[in-house]
């Protein structure tokens, strides 16, 4: 599914850009990154430079710029980056498309995906293997399911027949979409745009509501103005809804502008999951992957405290996920493997 062809690619691109610079590299040194490259008799190597640079390197991918998952990959990169590791943290599209990209895209070996993901991709059957190939290496936090309609409409049920804005196909908003407005029996008119062109269009009247999976709070909701007209709606927590999902509520103090002081608005919320790709023990990847795991252990406490994401207070690094595979750091090789 996703060849491990590394040192073929470096070399293909060390190669290629080696051929076109040569003249002008001949006699450089390279001395760390942005340091200026001097006269020298030693020629340039890049295939080792290359080597170098992608040693400790582990891709994650996240969401959209005003979610939570990304803040999430860049607090990990603010925290993990060292000389042994580094993380690239890169905006992905939703739960749904960030499982093909975990097990698809060279580069990319974690991600931050719903906990009902790996459940919709194994029954709607996306990707051959899903169930062996994509792992966790922990759960995270806690999402709200937030619906944020016109003045006009104050329940779920006057949503049937309206325009309601769910994100881009296989995000994972749109998937927790179908599967929350199936349990409640209300038949919307669905829409993809961005979260950010929902907001300007739901400002505007253009469409009735738009729903978001993120943790609370959303940056997006934070510049909404108390007089927008603009409100939440209560998602109740029917006994259908929560064979997979659980109680939450969103509050004043996570959206002062629109949550009255004192009261809170009753929703549902998704376990986010950190998902890994099984990389086999003993590959470059499984032991890269487990450096990562090993250094957000031991470091931790760092993420419990500002200026990183509050919700990173509500993960506990032992919580099981059910239906879900841990990534075993440790494990080591059955047999001897040469890559």
């Amino acid at each position: 599914m996703k060849p491990a062809t590394p040192a073929t690619r470096r070399f293909l691109l060390g190669g290629a850009f080696a051929a076109l610079a040569a003249p002008a590299l001949a006699q450089g040194t390279g001395r760390g990154p942005g340091a200026p490259w001097s006269g020298g008799t030693t020629p340039l190597n890049l295939n080792a430079m290359t080597a170098r640079a992608n040693a400790g390197t582990v891709g994650v991918i996240s969401g959209g710029v005003d979610g939570t998952y990304v803040r999430f990959a860049a607090d990990l990169a603010a925290v993990l980056d060292s000389d042994e590791l580094r993380i690239v943290p890169v905006i992905g599209k939703g739960s749904i498309q960030n499982i093909h990209d975990i097990m698809l895209l060279r580069g990319i070996d974690i991600g931050i995906v719903q906990s009902d993901a790996l459940a919709f991709a194994r029954r709607n059957r996306l990707l051959p293997g899903v169930d062996h190939l994509i792992q966790y290496i922990t759960k995270l936090y806690d999402e709200e399911i937030h619906i944020l309609a016109r003045s006009d409409i104050t329940s779920t049920e006057q949503l049937s027949g309206q325009v309601v804005n769910v994100d881009g196909r296989g995000s994972g908003t749109a998937m927790t979409a179908s599967l929350v407005f199936e349990a409640l029996g209300v038949q919307p008119r669905v829409a993809h745009d961005t979260q950010d062109v929902a907001l300007t269009k739901l400002r505007a009247g253009e469409i009735a509501a738009m729903m978001f999976v993120a943790g609370s709070p959303a940056r997006i909701f934070s510049g909404v103005p108390a007089d927008s007209g603009l409100r939440f709606l209560p998602i109740p927590a029917t006994p259908a809804l929560m064979e997979t999902y659980l109680p939450s509520a969103l509050t004043h103090a996570a959206y002062p502008a629109l949550v009255a002081d004192g009261s809170e608005v009753e929703t549902i919320a998704v376990g986010a999951v950190m998902a890994v790709y099984a990389w086999p023990p003993g590959t470059e990847r499984h032991r890269k992957v487990a450096r990562f795991v090993e250094a957000l252990q031991s470091r931790f406490d760092e993420f419990l405290r500002p200026p990183r994401h509050p919700k990173w207070r509500e993960v506990n690094l032992a919580a099981e996920v059910p239906g879900w595979t841990r990534f075993d750091a440790r494990a080591t090789p059955r047999v001897t493997q040469r890559y």
